[in-house]
Parts: structure tokens; sequence; C-alpha cells
């Protein structure tokens, strides 16, 4: 089913698209293998597309994710650390490091070092600014402490152009790096940058284009026949949801944020930079990431198995198609990559539903608050004795070094206890854990953990619950599911690659998102080393893509 968005038709309301062009490039089935190295790599997360979504729908795709499936395809890849969130997810993709490597261990982690009051440093912020406050935060890349593939490009040839644009911040810092010549995202209004910066003509035109949709209302968007079995309402709470599809008002930038126009939106600024920018045409080869964010909102929002969902995967699929058109159009020998940052699974209601009765929301009684002021009580100690922050409690650095060891002990037996708590397990035991050697899947919940731990960021006990039990408490609107979880329904998400002619095949076993930098760069002939991942030979026959 075609686009009932017509993405065209929003690539097309930037004047860019419509430029007469070359004839569209012959179809990967018809091209002749590639016998030169790509000029323009192209890099795109979709942001909560896991595994078993891309599994659910790949048999419905006829637009660009089918384009992707004639390529090199790794349904089984991993986002193999236990923090299975949007910012530690991004920042594997482009440096081939684990988050205990890149820094980012989480979206939000405690600082007690950084004399603020409230002490929370989010992932792509700057808190060291003056005007920088966790709610009203001044956008950086100072916690990333690796390299992107972009810039190992550009520090072996200045020329590259290394571009990065997202739905969220933190996916595009996360992707572009330190030295990006355009980045841009949604900060929920319009597209913006860093601060000083010069905003090119087609990003103007977008943030109109985009301006001008918002002032109109959305009537619901028609439902694919294919989706009509999942058509059925479901009631979360106080709502009552699967029936919206899409429809919003005028001047609703959030629902706007949270349905497909908003990824046509970030593809059409994408295709439109690669225009004007005139990527991939010069010898040296450049990189452009794109964080397609909707999947994400419109998981937590509704779920993954409604009727708003299967629209997504649809308009995706074609938003999808009519980018991959625009870069054919160019002549530009372009790679690409599609991934993931994490996955997720369906609301706890849903799936109670359908099967799934061990489905449960997590106990109030898990809070650290709580914990820590018993503990508190108990050990005669003033202050809130424990932090938190996703996962990970921090002993409070005002307290006696003496009661340290006790309060950590104590926390660890209180949440052992609770039913709900797969596991507990205190910095000293993950910083002990050897590193992972083997397939994702059979890691250790402790070398899950020991995978996204920085002893600089992370906590001084991490939290793991059992398998579904989802860390909301009582779902409200916009949030009824979400992820961060250390089991495979988060960390599995596709790795798909394509290029004109590329000899096609599928591994089903296991592979890591760290290994996609590496593949990348020897794709384009870089050499890098020191990253976590490894090269995947894309190339089926005797030769190998990957340096011997």
């Amino acid at each position: 089913m075609k686009s009932s968005l017509a993405p065209l038709a929003l690539l097309l309301a930037v004047p860019a698209m419509a430029q007469t062009a070359p004839a569209p490039a012959a179809s990967a089935s018809t091209a002749p293998a590639p016998t030169t190295r790509p000029t323009l790599i192209v890099a795109i997360s979709v942001d909560q597309f896991s595994a078993d979504l891309f599994a659910q729908y790949r048999n419905r795709y006829t637009g660009g994710m089918a384009r992707l499936l004639n390529g090199v395809v790794f349904p089984s890849g991993y986002q193999s650390h236990a923090a299975t969130e949007t910012c530690p997810g991004h920042s594997t993709i482009l440096t081939g490091y684990r988050p205990a490597h890149t820094g980012i261990v989480a979206n939000n982690w405690i600082d007690q070092r950084a004399g603020r009051a409230d002490k929370i440093v989010y992932c792509s912020e700057n808190e060291a600014a003056p005007d920088s406050t966790h709610d009203s935060y001044i956008v950086s890349d100072r916690h990333l402490k690796v390299p992107t593939l972009g810039e190992r490009m550009k520090n072996a040839n200045p020329a590259t152009r290394v571009v990065s644009v997202a739905g969220k911040d933190r996916a595009a810092v996360m992707m572009g790096g330190h030295k990006v010549d355009e980045l841009w995202w949604w900060d929920g209004k319009t597209y913006v940058t860093y601060a000083g910066r010069a905003i090119p003509p087609v990003v103007q035109r977008t943030r109109d284009a985009v301006a001008a949709m918002l002032a109109k209302p959305q009537a619901p968007l028609p439902l694919p026949g294919w989706c009509k079995p999942l058509d059925r309402p479901i009631t979360v709470g106080t709502q009552t949801l699967g029936q919206g599809r899409f429809a919003r008002d005028a001047g609703d930038a959030k629902a706007f944020r949270a349905s497909p126009a908003s990824d046509a939106a970030v593809l059409a600024m994408a295709a439109g930079l690669v225009q004007d920018m005139k990527l991939g045409r010069n010898t040296t080869p450049d990189i452009i990431s794109i964080g397609l964010s909707a999947t994400d909102y419109i998981g937590h929002s509704v779920g993954t198995q409604g009727t708003e969902m299967c629209i997504q995967m649809n308009e995706l699929d074609q938003s999808l198609a009519g980018f991959f058109e625009v870069l054919d159009q160019t002549g530009v020998d372009y790679e690409v990559m599609l991934t993931a940052d994490h996955g997720a699974h369906d609301m706890t209601e849903r799936q109670i539903d359908r099967a799934m009765p061990m489905e449960t929301h997590a106990d109030p009684q898990l809070q650290s608050k709580g914990i820590g002021a018993a503990i508190g009580r108990d050990l005669n100690l003033k202050g809130p004795v424990l932090l938190s922050a996703e996962g990970d409690i921090y002993i409070d650095r005002d307290l006696p070094a003496a009661a340290k060891p006790r309060v950590l002990a104590e926390a660890k037996r209180r949440y052992l206890a609770m039913p709900q708590v797969a596991a507990a397990l205190t910095r000293a035991e993950i910083m002990a854990t050897p590193w992972p050697t083997t397939p994702p899947e059979t890691w250790t919940l402790a070398e899950r953990a020991r995978s996204s731990f920085d002893p600089d960021r992370s906590g001084d006990l991490l939290i793991l619950l059992k398998p579904r039990v989802t860390t909301i408490e009582k779902p409200g609107p916009g949030y009824v599911e979400t992820h961060g979880s250390p089991w495979d329904y988060d960390r599995r998400v596709p790795i798909l690659f394509w290029r004109k002619g590329m000899s096609g095949f599928e591994q089903p076993l296991s592979v890591e998102t760290i290994d996609i930098m590496p593949t990348l760069a020897a794709t384009i002939g870089l050499p890098v080393s020191g990253q976590d991942g490894r090269c995947l030979d894309l190339d089926p026959g005797p030769a190998t893509t990957c340096p011997r």
C-alpha cells in the first residue's frame, strides 16, 4: 500500500528535491557488482526498531525497506549492553565501541562531582554552561569519549563532509560526533543546531514546510488492509488507545513528533542536504547519519502492536523509498546501513490480553527514595542516602565514609529480597566481571552490565528487573510502554546494509551494533583500530571487504 502521507509530496515541498536529475539508478538485481568504493555513507537509525518488529513486518515491506532486504541482512544484531536506552544505543552505532567505552552509560546519570543542585546529567548536554539546566539544557557532544566514523574520516581527509540529522538531539550528536559540518535535530518546535551556526536554505525550507503542515489539523490516516486484524481498542489506565491513527489538532507539535510525518520531514531535510551540499560527488567519501525517532515516540505513546505502529511501518517503508529515489537521482554511489538504538516490547495491558499474564508493572516499593529512607532510619543516617537514575543507584557522597559499605550492603540485600528483581550488582562485582567474548545472546547479566559500565559515571549498585516487568509503575498519556532492560526484546535489533550491485545474503547468527563502524570503514578503505567491534564481511564470495 502506498503511503497515505505521500512522502514525496513532503520531499517535493523542499524545492531542492524537484531539481532535474539523472534517471534513477538500476535496481540492485540488475546493476553490475560494484568495483569501486562508495563515495557516500548513509547511516540510518530507526529508534526503537526491534528485531521483533522487523520480523513482524518484513513480509509487508514494498518500498525502501524492501530494497534493503535485497542487501546484506543481519536480523539478530545486538545492542549487547544492559543499558538499552536511546543515548547509549546511538553511541555504539558509528563509534564501534560499547557504552562502557563511549562513556554514554544512560540517557541520564548522576554526577556527584558536578556541584549541581539536582546532580542529574543528560547525555547530550553541557552542564558546565552557565545557562544550562537539566530541563533547559545546552546541547553538546562533550560526554562522548570516543570518535565516530565521521570524525575518523575527517581526520584522515579534512575534505570529508560529516552531516547528522535526527528527530532527537541525542541521536544526532551521538552519531555525528565531535566534528560535524551540519548537525540538526527537532527541539519540540522546529529543527535547530548549535548556537551561532548558519541555517542552510534547505533546512529553512524544511522548517517552513513543517510549520505549514502543523498549522493545519491532520485527519486520521487510513488503515492498510493488512493492519485491520490489529484494529481493536485497548484500555490502559484511564486511556482508550488504538483508534487515534495520528489525527492531530493544528499546532500540536507533540503529536507531530509521535507520527510518521516527523520521519518524513527528517528524511526530506537529509535528502536536501545531500543535494545542496553535493555529498558523495567528490573522490573523498562523505557521510550522513539520520536518526528517525517517530517509531520510538509512537511505541512509548500507544505501544508496538496496535494499528498506529502498523501504519508507521508502512509509512516508514514508503518514506525511505522516496528518500532512496532522491539519492538515486543524484547519480552518487552510496551505501546504506540501517539499524536501531534498542528494541522494546508492547504495553503490559495488551501483552496480558494476548496470552502473557506474567507481564506486570514495576512495584512502587522499588523506588530508591523509599528504600534509602528506610536504610537511613535503620542506620541512623541523615540525608537522602540513595540517589537513582535509570536503574543505577548511587550512595550519597555526603554520607560518612564508614557508613557507605553498610548502606551498599543493605541496599543490595533489600533489592534482592524483592520478587521483581533479577539482579542487584555492585560496582565491585561489575568491574570484576571479565569483558565478554562469547556471542551476545549467551552473556550473563553481569557481562551485559559490564558492557555499559563506566566507573566515572555509573552508579554504585545496578538494579535489573526480571523479564517482562516494565519500569513504568503507572502508565499515562504518552508513556504506556518503554525499554531499557537487559533482556533480548530490548537488545536485539536488525542491521541491514545495501549498495547498488551488492550481492545480498542473510546471516541469522548474532552480530553487534559495534561491528557497524569497522564494517563501513572497510568498505571505504579507511583503516581503523582500537574499537570493540569487528568488521563484518559483506562479500559472500572468495573476496572480502574486511582487511586481512
